[in-house]
């Protein structure tokens, strides 16, 4: 009987799908103030001002992925040269760190992915226009 009754009492419980038994995951939060995350934003902000010239001047641009690329160096010295490509060869390592941080500090480690497009899009909407943009395919257009 008490069997019986055990039995019942889980057929009237009600159903919950496997995908609402999950916590909801709090969305990502691109602004979190962690001091990861600071560092390296603060890296990236005092890098932007040397490499507003390079933009400006079409050498180098915002790739779709969110890369900064060397675009036009036809007009570059040597020196020139190495310099912009240094400053991509940061820019992009810090990029990279930035997104590991962003993940870590809002406990999404293995959504990489998702924080990438997410700082991606922001990058792409911070970029000012006439400033040139890369596609996937490569070609290369100016920001309207």
């Amino acid at each position: 009987m008490k069997k019986l009754l055990l039995l019942l009492s889980c057929l009237t419980l009600p159903m919950t799908p496997a995908s609402a038994a999950e916590p909801a995951r709090a969305p990502i939060n691109l602004d979190i103030g962690t001091p990861t995350v600071a560092v390296v934003k603060h890296a990236l902000a005092q890098r932007t001002s040397r490499l507003v010239r390079f933009y400006e001047a079409g050498e180098i641009g915002l790739g779709q992925d969110g890369f900064i690329y060397l675009r036009d160096s036809s007009k570059m010295t040597l020196g020139k040269r190495q310099i912009a490509d240094k400053l991509i060869d940061t820019e992009n390592q810090e990029r990279k760190a930035l997104i590991q941080a962003l993940a870590d500090s809002n406990g999404r480690r293995n959504d990489e992915a998702e924080v990438w497009e997410l700082q991606r899009a922001r990058w792409q909407q911070q970029w000012k226009s006439g400033w040139w943009l890369r596609d996937a395919a490569g070609t290369w257009s100016r920001k309207p």
